[in-house]
């Protein structure tokens, strides 16, 4: 039973690590979109 016990951490484990990163990345892009792209509205209106 431990066995499986076992399993079932490692699948949660690899299924949050992977929505983590999906994460991770719609932060990122986001950040450069939003952020970025006022950067450069700015200094384009400058």
């Amino acid at each position: 039973m431990s066995n499986n016990h076992d399993d079932d951490d490692s699948i949660y484990s690899e299924s949050r690590k992977r929505n983590q990163r999906i994460l991770a990345w719609t932060l990122v892009i986001a950040l450069v979109l939003g952020g970025g792209g006022a950067a450069v509205l700015g200094l384009i209106l400058n």
